[in-house]
């Protein structure tokens, strides 16, 4: 029995032809042998929805929050009319469908009473999305034919109860897998479950934070010991930069988990961050994959990638950061300083992406958080303390990048039209990274893939696509 857990995104599943197109994909998958586990994301922007609604309840829009979820309610029903003919299916989905939205829209009157949208009721607002989403693809597989089985995320993805953003239990998951999805498989099913959503031990609905329907696929398919884990997307794999910065864009054909793992964390809108370690674990390999085009070999993630003769793979870009600058000369040869000032970021649940130091002054950056004033009168009782937003992060990464002679000089060499405000090579092997103003990111971007790609390795990258592009 081969596993290969199927992750769908929002543009998969965004309508009546997009969820026709998953459904070809998935008995192909079938038709070949495997056994398909099935997660999709919310229809497209239906996450978006919910969360403008669940905010105008909070703020007392109590008539505009129903709209929202009229209109949802609307979209959703159409789409399930548009895809059941059998009738007794369709007469229960659509039974389902209406006591989802009627018990959303009681969420939504009590909010718009108590004005107050706390995490939890956040996570269970927007958690209706792949809830009905995955309700709406089980039944559209059964009408074409395909053996699904609709399964209830929460009742397999157990986390702990940090809403919003909740960490995964995996001893518990893969216990709940082997009990709610191994059975289904053994008798010839396709499980079909909601990707995002989770729950605490205690059963409150919690999320795995936005793009988490990748991190789910991983989840499941790292606990079920899965052949594979294909991520199915629009777009044709990891590419060497964002196609609508870089039109000449290159798809990746082979990277490292390693290599993949970075570009999601700095940027890289194909992957969750989160999602290349449960793979990594187990050693699965992962593919990125575009439904709209599903003839394309995508891009494949594996432990060890062959050897790139280009110096980097891809450029990500991580916008909307600040950097906080800390000068600190009373603490010079002070011990502890560095523990106290990540304490504060650690007291205040703020990642930092980079850092630099000297002897008494450091430089690091930050999402651009609500936090931040907060975060910066904590550290003022120890330094000097200033910060500037609308900055980006371009993190170019490759592999033994530091072993290579003169790159940093051809990196510079190429933007040396634009001010660079912080740099880091050295800590990586594969990464180099540097801080400019959030404007010129595009521009930089540019310029580095004109620098460095226009030679790609036929090994690594598919340079057939460009050659097709610009002879037609």
């Amino acid at each position: 029995m081969s596993i290969v857990v199927m992750k769908f995104g929002g543009t998969s599943v965004e309508d009546t032809a997009a969820i026709g197109r998953t459904a070809a994909i998935v008995a192909g998958r079938a038709a070949s042998g495997k056994s398909p586990v099935v997660v999709v994301s919310a229809m497209a922007k239906v996450t978006d929805q919910l969360l403008r609604a669940a905010s105008a309840a909070s703020d007392g829009d109590r008539t505009g929050s129903l709209a929202i979820s009229a209109r949802l309610r609307t979209r959703h029903l159409d789409t399930a009319a548009e895809l059941v003919k059998d009738a007794g299916e369709i007469a229960t989905l659509t039974q389902f469908l209406n006591e989802e939205f009627d018990a959303l829209d009681e969420v939504l009157r009590g909010l718009a009473v108590i004005h107050e949208l706390t995490p939890r009721i956040s996570d269970l607002i927007v958690s209706y999305g792949e809830r009905l989403s995955s309700r709406i693809v089980a039944a559209a597989f059964r009408g074409q034919g395909i053996a699904a089985a609709h399964a209830d995320a929460r009742e397999i993805v157990i986390t702990d109860a940090e809403f919003q953003k909740a960490t995964p239990i995996d001893a518990l998951i893969e216990k709940r897998a082997q009990e709610k999805l191994l059975p289904l498989i053994k008798a010839g099913k396709i499980p079909v479950m909601g990707g995002f959503i989770a729950s605490s031990e205690d059963g409150l609905t919690t999320t795995l934070g936005r793009g988490g329907s990748d991190y789910t696929g991983a989840l499941v398919g790292g606990a079920l010991n899965a052949g594979t884990i294909e991520i199915w997307t629009d777009v044709d794999g990891i590419m060497t930069a964002d196609p609508r910065v870089c039109p000449d864009a290159l798809r990746v054909k082979v990277i490292s988990f390693e290599e993949a793992a970075e570009m999601a964390y700095f940027g890289a809108k194909v992957l969750h961050p989160a999602t290349i370690l449960p793979a990594v674990r187990k050693n699965i390999p992962v593919l990125v994959l575009n439904s709209r085009n599903a003839a394309c070999d995508g891009t494949r993630i594996i432990s060890v990638a062959p050897h790139c003769k280009s110096p980097f793979k891809s450029i990500a870009v991580k916008r909307k950061l600040s950097i906080i600058d800390i000068v600190a000369s009373r603490m010079l040869m002070s011990h502890g300083y560095m523990s106290k000032m990540f304490a504060v970021f650690d007291r205040r649940k703020c990642p930092v992406d980079m850092v630099s130091t000297s002897e008494v002054s450091v430089s690091l950056t930050v999402d651009t958080n609500a936090s931040l004033p907060e975060i910066a009168a904590d550290l003022s009782a120890m330094a000097d303390v200033k910060y500037e937003g609308k900055k980006a992060l371009i993190c170019l990464v490759g592999e033994d990048i530091r072993g290579q002679n003169g790159i940093a000089a051809q990196v510079f060499n190429a933007i040396r039209h634009i001010n660079v405000r912080m740099i880091s090579q050295g800590a990586s092997e594969i990464n180099m990274s540097f801080m400019i103003d959030e404007d010129d990111a595009d521009e930089a971007v540019r310029s580095l893939h004109a620098a460095f790609f226009q030679n790609p390795d036929p090994a690594i990258f598919d340079v057939e696509a460009r050659k097709a592009a610009s002879s037609s």
